[in-house]
């Protein structure tokens, strides 16, 4: 018999959403970093386990859209609810719920689909506001499961698993066994020069940023990519390149070596930056940098 659970992962930005996706894949398919809303897209990871296939989708976090691309993230929020079959709701640790949180869990609850509450970062946490934390939520909402976890130490984990073991049901599986995300490798890598520009550069400049692969080819061991980042000003454009070009070699050299690990192969990396002015707000700029609405 086989086993399949489509269960999407829920939440504000930053609450460590990705970071829990790459820990039970046991794979990085997520870009993580500690500035919020650094997921934009849904991303799929699949997890088999013997005759149980596992398949989640991390989301951008929840918050009120400012612009085109804010809309689009919540559309995706909304049709991944919709895909799913559980819901992994998380939370801060010994934090309380904004009203983002409050009003999601509220609509998700009057879905009907199980929600499993996972409550991440457990390891700032003091336990005695944990316990009591865990209480008032569990009062107030009629969760599955509620698992404490540290996505970050790997701690916690077998408890998720052990929640969805009940709610999977028999069905075929939809992914090969060895199947681990949808996401092209090109976007793949282009999430992981997004990565490195959000870990290193100022606070009001990576929202205002995209990446574009351009060209992408391996022959002989040895992977050459062009990428393109694009932010909304010159003023931008010259910090992400920095003195002497230093900041754009950083930000390079960093992306460099997180894709030989992850593709197993040498990389040959060429890295430009330009300016597309408002890109968050203008549809066809959106189509052409990967935000597509799904419904077209």
């Amino acid at each position: 018999m086989t086993r399949t659970a489509f269960i999407m992962i829920a939440g504000k930005p930053n609450v460590g959403k990705s970071t829990l996706l790459n820990t039970l894949l046991g794979e990085k398919v997520a870009i993580v970093s500690r500035k919020p809303q650094t997921t934009r897209n849904r991303i799929t990871g699949v997890l088999t386990k013997g005759g149980d296939q596992f398949v989640f989708t991390d989301t951008p976090g929840l918050h009120k859209p400012k612009t085109l691309l804010g809309e689009y993230m919540m559309k995706a929020v909304g049709n991944a609810a919709n895909d799913s079959d559980i819901i992994l709701f998380v939370v801060e640790a010994c934090k309380p719920l904004n009203g983002a949180e409050r009003s999601a869990l509220e609509k998700y609850s009057a879905s009907g689909l199980p929600i499993i509450l996972v409550i991440n970062k457990t390891d700032g946490c003091n336990k005695t506001k944990l316990a009591e934390q865990i209480t008032e939520l569990s009062s107030e909402f009629d969760f599955r499961g509620v698992v404490p976890v540290s996505a970050l130490n790997g701690d916690g984990i077998d408890g998720i698993f052990a929640e969805l073991d009940p709610l999977l049901t028999e069905s075929v599986h939809f992914f090969p066994e060895d199947y681990i995300t949808d996401q092209p490798e090109r976007r793949i890598f282009a999430e992981i020069i997004r990565e490195k520009a959000l870990r290193l550069l100022d606070e009001e400049i990576p929202h205002g940023i995209a990446v574009s692969v351009e060209d992408f080819k391996e022959e002989k061991g040895l992977l050459s990519v062009r990428a393109e980042i694009y932010c909304e000003k010159e003023s931008h454009k010259r910090i992400i390149i920095g003195k002497n070009g230093s900041m754009l070699k950083k930000i390079g050299t960093y992306a460099r070596e997180d894709a030989e690990e992850i593709f197993g192969a040498k990389v040959f990396l060429d890295l430009w930056v330009k300016v597309k002015e408002n890109w968050r707000d203008r549809p066809a700029l959106l189509n052409d940098f990967g935000y597509r609405d799904e419904d077209e």
